[in-house]
């Protein structure tokens, strides 16, 4: 290494290092690009006040609903790369999106630098208490022996939910018929009133309607059981461990941004899942805390997107 190069990154390590103590010197804004009071919503405010608490600056919360998801996630992907820009990004934003849209106007990888993933609520398979299962088991021979008295709802066509019942169509090598709506309210509603027979739903959605014995739990898609309801079994508990599944909210920073605060902005996001008071939320939620390097979210992220893949082109899920 010559003595040029060498004074050469010296002098960037100084300036990022100075970047690192000077940065955030302004307010700083989550773009969440669904509506307010959802769980990506919840937990961007959380982040914000945490992080204003923090670094004593306000934290803007930015609603940028539409299309999926696509209209804030484009949004932030196109802003400028100095940290003061943050995506509440989610699966669908990055995982699910990319594998079902024909032509999204962002790349899931190479336009945005993962800061980490915040947490993970699993899916847990629910059913309308007059259907005849109470195991994963019970739910496969149903399908298998009369496929019309099955039927699965979703947020929509594409959704997460939708590759989820795919995926456990795939698994167990069952036949069910998919009913698609428009959100998971609607969806809840008519699993609720008996018009369709199961959902697979995120542990907020579905843990008080299971406790209130409106809705009976099946299986768990997830490796661990949940603390929120620890009698339900996995998947794998039920024979099918390759059905894993749910949602992840992580914070993204536009593609570019220096590393000295991507490196702050990691530090202080998992600093603050130890807090009392997220780690109570954590357990009404039902959620995981996860603050994982921005290293290992980005190969979550790349992984996600094989995993459901695979799981778009067996399923022909495709939308313009």
């Amino acid at each position: 290494m010559t003595q040029r190069v060498i004074v050469a990154v010296a002098m960037l390590l100084c300036a990022g290092a100075a970047l690192a103590q000077t940065y955030p010197a302004k307010p700083i804004r989550i773009i969440v690009p669904f509506p307010a009071g959802g769980g990506a919503d919840l937990w961007a405010r959380l982040i914000g006040q945490k992080l204003a608490q923090a670094w004593g600056h306000n934290v803007i919360v930015d609603n940028r609903s539409g299309a999926s998801g696509i209209i804030g996630t484009e949004a932030s992907a196109k802003a400028a790369a100095d940290g003061y820009t943050l995506l509440l990004g989610t699966t669908g934003t990055h995982t699910t999106n990319p594998v079902v849209f024909a032509k999204l106007p962002y790349d899931p990888v190479k336009d945005f630098a993962p800061l980490t993933n915040f947490v993970d609520t699993p899916f847990m398979l629910v059913v309308h208490p007059s259907l005849p299962a109470v195991s994963v088991k019970d739910v496969v021979a149903l399908a298998k022996r009369n496929p019309a008295q099955a039927t699965y709802a979703s947020f929509g066509n594409g959704s997460s939910a939708h590759l989820a019942g795919e995926l456990f169509k795939s698994a167990a090598a069952i036949d069910i018929v998919h009913v698609p709506y428009r959100g998971g309210a609607p969806a809840m509603a008519d699993l609720m009133g008996g018009q369709v027979s199961m959902m697979f739903n995120s542990l907020p959605a579905v843990i008080p309607q299971v406790k209130a014995h409106r809705l009976r739990p099946i299986a768990i898609a997830s490796s661990i059981r949940t603390k929120g309801l620890p009698e339900v079994p996995t998947f794998a508990e039920g024979g099918l461990p390759a059905v894993e599944a749910g949602s992840w909210y992580g914070v993204f920073a536009p593609a570019g941004t220096p590393s000295a605060v991507i490196g702050k902005l990691n530090a202080e996001l998992v600093r603050m899942l130890q807090s009392a008071e997220i780690q109570q939320r954590l357990v009404v939620e039902g959620a995981d805390a996860i603050g994982n390097t921005p290293e290992q979210f980005a190969a979550q992220v790349e992984r996600d997107i094989a995993k459901w893949s695979k799981v778009a082109r067996a399923s022909g899920i495709r939308l313009d």
